[in-house]
């Protein structure tokens, strides 16, 4: 029963579900906008090309920079976590195409 709790909270803190990374490369190539939600000083130590860096404590104050609230739109992070609180904080703003790719190693 504990571990199908912590897989529960896990699921849960991932966002439930994410993209592939050939799903996401196909939005991107489509036109989507692709944000890495992790610290400036993450996103300056490598980052997917093509990237814009709002990290998920900024994203709320810089919703303007996400763009067309019915845009699609592309989250990544390091594990998958900060993405998935990304994808419900743009969720709840109103954002109806929001991708939750995970970590940054999913791009491939």
């Amino acid at each position: 029963m504990l571990i199908v709790g912590a897989g529960l909270i896990i699921y849960r803190l991932r966002g439930a579900s994410t993209i592939t990374g050939e799903q996401a490369k196909r939005l991107v190539s489509s036109g989507a906008t692709l944000i890495d939600v992790r610290t400036p000083s993450e996103f300056s130590s490598g980052h997917i090309d093509g990237a814009m860096n709002i990290s998920v404590d900024q994203l709320a104050e810089r919703l303007a920079d996400v763009g067309d609230r019915s845009g699609a739109v592309v989250l990544y992070c390091a594990s998958g976590a900060r993405s998935a609180r990304a994808k419900r904080i743009l969720e709840r703003e109103g954002f109806s195409n929001v991708n939750n790719l995970g970590g940054m190693s999913r791009w491939g």
